[in-house]
């Protein structure tokens, strides 16, 4: 019987915080990379014996899970499956990890994961489930980072194994090297209201063809990636910086317009509890009679 106590992401900080290692990534990694995380629940068991879940709201790319413990709970929406070994799992649902004593995992948050280099995979047949990580990632590499002795040299051994792939095929996918241009100069400048023409005229490739790069890439639309990118920012601005939080920042042409997109994707989450929304977004609404 899984826990019904939950962490809840933009709000449960302290837990996401202080309960995970965490470490992003630098320097060409950081195009294809987010970060490098694992679960650090030591000092919860004894809290917590029932176990609790940890909710995930819709983000971009994939997260390749190592599983470092015993099987656990993975949900991607309404569908639930165990994970007794490694998985790659599609980060543009939301999820809900349902944790019990003995677990521990450690993962990767991907853009765009550099395994496109070598093999011949198209990520938009990888959206609907957990799939085994064997395909994905070389076995001798995931031994290496079960055997290591901390977090940090697990990051340290993934970030050479992903630096030499990247090395070794930099420039020799147009459609990997747009993807991952677009991605980036959209999230550092807020241009998350461009025309998808405009992107594909910048790059002298035809909208259609944008799309099918990204769709191979990262599994979604340039148009979902963005919208994901944008709603997700704001509210990490909102909750981090309440006081200078500017809604035409992130190209929101009034107040409503961006509760609008706040209300939709949070409460499109099938496990959040709704009562763990209110605080921000009643912060929101009084801005709005504001």
């Amino acid at each position: 019987m899984k826990s019904t106590l939950q962490h809840i992401e933009f709000f449960n900080r302290d837990h996401f915080e202080y309960c995970y290692h965490r470490k992003k990534a630098k320097h060409s990694l950081a195009r294809f990379i987010d970060f490098f995380w694992e679960t650090d629940f030591e000092l919860l068991w004894p809290q917590h014996p029932a176990g609790f879940s940890d909710v995930l709201y819709p983000d971009i790319g994939y997260t390749y899970l190592i599983n470092l413990g015993t099987p656990f709970t993975m949900q991607l929406e309404n569908k639930a499956f165990e994970v007794r070994s490694d998985g790659f799992l599609p980060r543009y649902k939301n999820i809900a990890c349902h944790h019990s004593t003995g677990n521990k995992i450690f993962g990767i948050k991907f853009k765009v994961s550099p395994v496109i280099f070598e093999k011949k995979i198209n990520f938009s047949e990888y959206k609907e489930y957990i799939f085994p990580l064997a395909y994905l990632i070389d076995r001798k590499v995931v031994d290496n980072v079960k055997s290591a002795a901390s977090f940090w040299s697990r990051v340290d051994i993934l970030s050479a194994y992903y630096n030499s792939i990247i090395e070794k095929y930099s420039g020799s996918l147009k459609e990997v090297n747009i993807v991952t241009q677009v991605l980036q100069d959209c999230y550092k400048n807020n241009e998350f209201t461009i025309s998808i023409e405009a992107l594909a005229d910048k790059y002298a490739i035809s909208p259609r063809t944008l799309h099918r790069y990204f769709e191979s890439t990262t599994s979604i639309s340039s148009k979902q990636a963005l919208q994901i990118m944008r709603i997700r920012k704001a509210i990490t601005w909102l909750t981090d910086n309440p006081d200078t939080f500017r809604y035409s920042d992130f190209g929101y042409y009034d107040y409503s317009h961006f509760y609008k997109h706040l209300q939709q994707f949070l409460k499109k989450h099938p496990m959040a509890a709704v009562q763990s929304h209110l605080q921000l977004l009643q912060h929101s609404q009084a801005k709005i009679n504001y």
